[in-house]
Formats: C-alpha cells, structure tokens, sequence
C-alpha cells in the first residue's frame, strides 16, 4: 500500500526538532509524498515557537516542489476542558489542527479526565486530528473517544513515531486501530518527524493497520484528495481544487 501524504511533521521551530521547513519539504517530495503538513507544537509547548510564527504560516507556498504544503499546529489541550494552546481566531487561520495530550502541558489525569479531554476537544470544528491517542502515559476509554470521533468527523491517528518515544503504545494503538475498523472510523498516518528522514515514515503504523485488517477506505493516507476534501468539507482550503 503506498501512503502519498503525511499530516504530522515538526521543524527546528517546535524546539526539539532539528531540520528546517524547507529541508522537510524536499526530502518529502523525494520520497513521493503528495501533500505535507507543518504542524509544529504549540506555544504552551517549552521552547516552541511564538504565536506570530502561526499567524505568519500563511507566506509560505501552497504548492513547492511539486507537492501541497498544509499549514497546521499540533495544538496542545491543557486542561480536562479540551480547551487549546492558540486561539479561536488563529485555529481558523490554519489549514489541519492536531489536538494533542502532553505531559509537560497536562499532567495526565485519571482515566476518566483523560477521556474528558479528548471528547471535550472534538466539540471543536476547528480539530481536526487526535494526536497520539495511544499514549499510555495518558490511559483513556478508548471506545468512547473512538465513537465520539466518528459523531463528530474527526481523525484518529495512528503515530509513526509514538512506537519509539512513547513505551507501551503499540498495544494501545493496535486496540484504537481496531475499535476505528469496527466502528467506521477514519484514521491517518502521522509520522511525527522531528528530522527530515523521518518523513512518510509509517512502518510500524503499517503494521498495526495490516493485523487488524484495516480497509483502505478508512485510511486517509492512500490518496492525496481524502485530505484534502475533507478538510474543504470542513470549510478549509477554500484556494485549493480537488480533481478525482
């Protein structure tokens, strides 16, 4: 299966990132991927970037190196409220938003506040994405966040790099995988690249969708206008056009 599109990619800008935004973009169109997101952290996020560096996303070009480039944050929920690191106004500036549970924002609650948090920010139009939801530092009840997902059209991601930083996950992941099959809910592919040479990759998410038999209609990643009519759906991209 060939995956065209990774939705979860940080620069030197989120702090503890080591490759620039354009060095991210040439070494994803070498690898063939057809639409890329910057999303680096939010500014709650230590040494991440500025709210200006948001705001001024939009000189960057949509098109480069014969990809799309998608303007995005990996937003931080810092309460049990899913309230975000950036502001209403900013959130609908930004083309994909990737709401995100972190230890150094939130210290993680118990089950049921973890769980809170998540269902609480998919009430927001502006999210896009659930960001690492296997995260075994923050235990959630998963079919509830899986169903409430698939209530309010949101992303559940399966994270690339969550296999190596995040100990415990797989397990986790496989099961979230698996209640998104059972339930018809859509997932993506997040490589999490904090360097350029991680980009689009997906090999142990891979894996994880191959034992629970994913079908290919519930992966975001195969075909460039998934993302991108979705998030057109969501009044999003209004400078984009999607042939099919």
């Amino acid at each position: 299966m060939k995956y065209v599109l990774d939705t979860h990619t940080h620069t030197i800008f989120s702090g503890h990132a080591y490759t620039t935004w354009l060095e991210n973009v040439r070494e994803a169109a070498k690898k063939g991927i057809e639409v890329l997101a910057t999303t680096d952290h939010g500014p709650s996020m230590p040494g991440g970037p500025h709210i200006f560096y948001f705001n001024n996303l939009k000189t960057l070009p949509r098109e480069v190196e014969g990809l799309i480039h998608l303007r995005g944050c990996e937003a931080n929920i810092m309460n049990f409220k899913g309230e975000l690191d950036i502001s209403d106004s900013l959130q609908q500036k930004l083309d994909i938003i990737i709401a995100s549970l972190h230890e150094v924002c939130l210290a993680p609650g118990t089950r049921k506040e973890n769980t809170q948090a998540l269902l609480r920010v998919m009430e927001n139009p502006s999210v896009d994405i659930i960001g690492h939801s296997g995260n075994p530092a923050f235990p959630i009840f998963e079919e509830e966040v899986i169903k409430k997902a698939g209530e309010k059209n949101v992303l559940i991601e399966i994270n690339n790099g969550s296999f190596f930083s995040r100990a415990g996950s797989e397990y986790n992941c496989k099961n979230i995988a698996r209640l998104c099959k059972e339930n018809g809910v859509k997932v993506v592919l997040g490589s999490d690249a904090h360097t350029a040479f991680q980009i689009g990759d997906f090999t142990k998410a891979h894996n994880i969708l191959k034992e629970v038999e994913m079908p290919e209609e519930l992966i975001m990643n195969t075909n460039k206008n998934k993302i991108l009519q979705y998030l057109k759906n969501k009044g999003k991209l209004k400078d984009i056009r999607v042939d099919y």
